[in-house]
């Protein structure tokens, strides 16, 4: 997780300066982060044809709503923007560490290697659920200014990535939650409905 976090740090230093924003939480946050059952969540985003202003500026407005929300990562999905556009930053309370914005990404590889970890996801608030994913991915992006970019990323990074990625697939983290009963009982406590959970087991 280190490495990832390093990693990361240094990239997004060099890419990310034009977009970061203040690192703190809004009593009107610009966007509103849609919630498990709207449909706006189920469809598929669409690329990016150009990185222009009008796209980082909806990274800035989606980074304001995000640490508002005390979130580290958010997909444009989520904010009913259907591009392929994600926000992530592990370092919400440094505010010298800049964000990563990566536009259009994709999936090169992923490692053999699996890891179950507790997620949790701004749409579903106070739901925390133990997924399986592989512990290591090789992605490509543009970052906010366009330029391609590829990061090999590892531990919470990584997850980060592939749980917000899986947001422009209209896929939710319940959608691969193995264990049944907890699910269940999760949903239920926080106001939410199993129908609708779109099982990819």
């Amino acid at each position: 997780m280190a490495s990832s976090f390093a990693k990361m740090a240094r990239q997004a230093e060099q890419t990310s300066r034009t977009v970061q924003v203040p690192k703190q939480v809004l009593d009107a946050p610009p966007l509103t982060i849609h919630k498990l059952g709207d449909q706006v969540l189920r469809q598929p985003a669409k690329r990016i044809s150009k990185v222009d202003e009008a796209v980082r500026e909806l990274a800035r407005d989606m980074l304001r709503s995000m640490y508002s929300a005390h979130g580290i990562g958010l997909a444009a999905p989520q904010v009913g923007v259907h591009k392929q556009l994600l926000v992530i930053d592990l370092d919400p309370e440094n505010a010298a560490t800049p964000p990563m914005v990566l536009v259009n990404p994709e999936i090169n590889t992923t490692s053999a290697a699996l890891t179950t970890y507790e997620e949790g996801c701004l749409s579903i608030p106070g739901v925390y659920l133990s997924v399986v994913r592989p512990s290591e991915a090789e992605v490509s992006y543009r970052d906010e200014q366009g330029r391609p970019r590829r990061i090999k990323a590892d531990g919470l990074l990584a997850r980060c990535i592939l749980h917000e990625m899986d947001h422009l697939k209209g896929v939710l983290f319940v959608d691969l939650v193995s264990d049944e009963l907890s699910l269940n009982e999760e949903l239920k406590d926080h106001g939410f409905h199993r129908d609708d959970v779109h099982s990819q087991r």
